[in-house]
């Protein structure tokens, strides 16, 4: 499966590879100490990475990560379409040549390629299909006893939460790492402010205000050879089965930053809007393109997320914490994180490609047999994206227990894809009549 997020021409993406991701998204954590398998003991070996996931995305981690660890090779790469595969393996051949050994016989094609990579004798793989996928393949990767990195978001409903959820356990008890790509989280300004924010510089947090506003992105001409199913699987990102809608896929980064902000705590209910004004067309499947939500804490705590997705209109990726004794902020655009009250504060530290910094982490924690494991962050940052889109989609206000506890499954099983499968799409949601529970 592929992540076309980032989709990229053959000279733009020889580009994209060589800054290997300037720009910021993310996340992580230091590494806990959990009791370690001595299958899965200190490795000083060379680390040898699988890529599930041969779109834009995957091809820019598997970049990353190559950087990252000198001393690690791909040895296999796996997608349901051969055309994302092989220019996945141009660009990283590109890259870094000497670090890219992917026989002919290791590049998997289909929808049970991710087991084929699976069953090798890969060290680490890194996930980053569309959202739809990973539940499944995160389970079955820790299964086989692989370290992860696990792009986010990790599901597109509640059961893919709680799957991930009951993976990341295991993975615990199997003393595997887990790293989730949650990129602010790595960055170091990021970190050394909301350091200050959690030892108290700007007191108890009461609100959080996260705006990211932005354009429209890209979209894939339907061609005639393809069955729906290709088409919907080449457009992914507007689909919510597959996807989770905009909010899921993209505004995660944000909701993520608001959990962090509040100590990673989960909100006790949310309510809020969400329509489409400008992405109206059939082209654009049944998503978004704007949602306002509040989160509600059990202090009174408010946490505020307002997105677009609309072409030619002012932009903005921003976060405003605000506290009982001052404020923080942090302006994606503007890179400035900065804290102001009875605390003042700019950060003038090292500057870091945090996207490098998760995979250093990641190989760091495997080779010193002590592991990271994010699962849980990973898990309630998407279910809280997960809960904003049912408040939207609804007209609702809903519990975060009783959104956590939904049955409600937007797709097919892993097992049941296939070209011929045409997955029924359900209609714009409509709030007061579209039900999410």
């Amino acid at each position: 499966m592929s992540d076309i997020s980032n989709p990229k021409g053959s000279n733009e993406r020889r580009i994209f590879l060589k800054s290997t991701g300037a720009a910021l998204i993310g996340s992580a954590v230091l590494p806990l100490p959990f009791s370690i398998n001595s299958s899965y003991a200190a490795n000083n070996k060379t680390l040898k990475v699988g890529l599930i996931g041969c779109g834009g995305r995957g091809t820019g981690a598997a970049a990353q990560a190559l950087k990252a660890d000198s001393d690690t090779i791909l040895t296999c790469m796996a997608d349901v379409f051969p055309d994302y595969l092989e220019e996945s393996y141009t660009s990283l051949m590109q890259v870094n040549p000497k670090q890219v050994k992917v026989e002919s016989a290791n590049k998997f094609i289909g929808f049970d390629a991710y087991k084929k990579v699976l069953e090798s004798d890969v060290d680490v793989v890194i996930l980053t299909t569309p959202p739809a996928f990973r539940p499944g393949h995160f389970k079955e990767a820790i299964a086989k006893g692989k370290h992860v990195f696990c792009e986010k978001p990790v599901a597109v409903d509640a059961p893919g939460v709680r799957s991930v959820l009951e993976t990341a356990k295991q993975a615990k008890e199997k003393g595997l790492s887990v790293v989730s790509g949650f990129t602010f989280r790595y960055d170091f300004p990021k970190r050394a402010l909301f350091e200050r924010i959690g030892g108290g510089d700007i007191g108890e947090v009461m609100s959080v205000l996260t705006v990211r506003n932005g354009g429209g992105l890209w979209y894939k001409d339907r061609q005639p050879q393809w069955t729906e199913m290709e088409y919907q699987l080449r457009n992914w990102y507007y689909y919510d089965w597959l996807s989770g809608d905009y909010i899921v896929e993209m505004m995660v980064h944000s909701l993520d930053m608001m959990s962090w902000a509040f100590g990673d705590k989960l909100p006790v209910r949310a309510t809020g809007s969400g329509g489409r004004q400008s992405r109206t067309e059939e082209k654009w499947g049944n998503i978004y393109d704007h949602f306002a939500i509040e989160y509600e804490y059990d202090n009174g705590a408010k946490g505020i997320h307002f997105s677009r997705q609309q072409q030619g209109c002012s932009n903005v990726n921003k976060a405003e914490v605000f506290g009982r004794n001052g404020n923080a902020i942090v302006d994606i655009g503007r890179q400035i994180h900065s804290i102001q009250g009875n605390t003042k504060w700019d950060y003038k530290g090292e500057k870091n490609n945090p996207y490098e910094t998760q995979h250093e982490e990641l190989f760091a924690a495997i080779r010193s047999g002590k592991p990271i494991n994010e699962g849980d962050l990973m898990a309630n940052s998407t279910m809280l994206a997960i809960l904003g889109r049912m408040v939207g989609y609804s007209g609702q206000t809903i519990s975060w227990e009783d959104a956590m506890n939904s049955n409600m499954t937007l797709g097919p099983k892993l097992e049941d894809y296939h070209w011929d499968l045409n997955w029924e799409v359900p209609p714009v949601p409509i709030p007061g009549r579209t039900k999410v529970l």
